[in-house]
């Protein structure tokens, strides 16, 4: 009897399905999924990058407290190539059930700017929280005569073209900072890049380039050692690694900010109540003592956000860089 009436259930939810359309029943299945405990099994989280870059360091540092309040293992799988573009695209043809989620950093909105993508940006995408972000330094050669922002300023328009500013490769985030610079305060200075920041760094020691746009983490120790000297830090406040450092802002130069910040997407059409259950475990994450002290020992403020205002940023991030990348002429590296 119980199985007859179990047909009767399944033969009257196909007869539905085919009434509704597509479309419709595609809908009820998503409430429908929605409606269920999440997660009841492991989630994914693609990290477009490789392992033991800045991005890896980030999902590995938040994996185990992330597995403890989702109450299900938390995989992380490396997807690197194409400038994030390949992890990216795998995220987006994933089914939309929250069980796939992905770590993006800056690179996600200058792609757009720099090349042909397979998916929108904006678009294939669920927002679900801002995570962290790392503001860039500008930072000088001891042997540059500027020691503040307005005096290197004064130095680049004395003698156009004779600055020169390193960075990690065309579309980098240093080089991109170094534009930003340019668009912002109409100083003519000369790019340098290199084939990574790591090379790049060892040259502005050496006092082989002038300056450079760099994350705290990578200078920190050369600043306090007066190796290289801090002008200020492009974000809307200062570092907490470097409290003493200004902000552009208060060096002068208002509305160059710049760095990298790393946030959670999810794929497009996931349900609204499962994209809200990710969002609040990011920010219990955040909250939690022990990862806001490991975080903040990487030179990492941490963010937090709501999805609207992930998505916001997303697209603000768009037009801001595209404008620069358009202005500046920028190429792939």
């Amino acid at each position: 009897m119980l199985n007859h009436v179990v047909r009767i259930f399944f033969f009257a939810a196909a007869i539905a399905g085919c009434l509704l359309g597509p479309q419709q029943a595609a809908g009820q299945a998503s409430r429908a999924a929605s409606a269920q405990p999440y997660p009841t099994k492991p989630v994914r989280l693609i990290v477009p990058f490789a392992p033991g870059g800045s991005a890896d360091n980030l999902a590995r540092t938040l994996q185990p407290a992330l597995i403890e309040v989702l109450g299900q293992p938390l995989v992380l799988d490396n997807r690197p190539g194409g400038s994030s573009t390949i992890g990216s695209d795998l995220a987006v043809k994933a089914v939309p059930d929250g069980y796939t989620l992905l770590l993006i950093t800056t690179t996600h909105t200058v792609n757009p700017g720099l090349m042909k993508l397979p998916y929108d940006p904006v678009k294939d995408f669920a927002p679900v929280s801002l995570v962290v972000s790392q503001a860039n330094i500008l930072v000088v050669h001891p042997s540059v005569p500027a020691k503040t922002v307005k005096e290197l300023l004064a130095l680049a328009r004395a003698k156009p073209n004779t600055v020169n500013f390193a960075s990690g490769g065309n579309g980098s985030s240093p080089h991109l900072s170094g534009e930003l610079l340019k668009l912002v305060t109409g100083v003519q200075i000369t790019h340098v890049p290199y084939k990574s920041s790591g090379p790049a760094v060892t040259d502005l020691l050496g006092g082989h380039v002038p300056m450079m746009f760099v994350g705290p983490l990578a200078v920190a120790q050369h600043i306090k050692s007066g190796r290289l000297r801090a002008l200020a830090v492009a974000a809307s406040k200062r570092s907490s690694m470097l409290p003493e450092v200004p902000t552009m802002a208060e060096a002068g130069a208002p509305g160059v900010e710049t760095g990298t910040w790393y946030a959670i997407l999810a794929p497009a059409k996931t349900p609204k109540a499962i994209i809200e259950k990710a969002n609040s475990a990011v920010a219990r994450v955040l909250q939690m003592p022990e990862i806001r002290t490991r975080l903040l020992s990487q030179g990492v403020d941490i963010v937090g956000s709501s999805p609207e205002e992930l998505g916001a940023h997303i697209k603000s991030e768009i037009a801001k860089w595209g404008k620069v990348i358009r202005e500046a002429n920028v190429r792939p590296g």
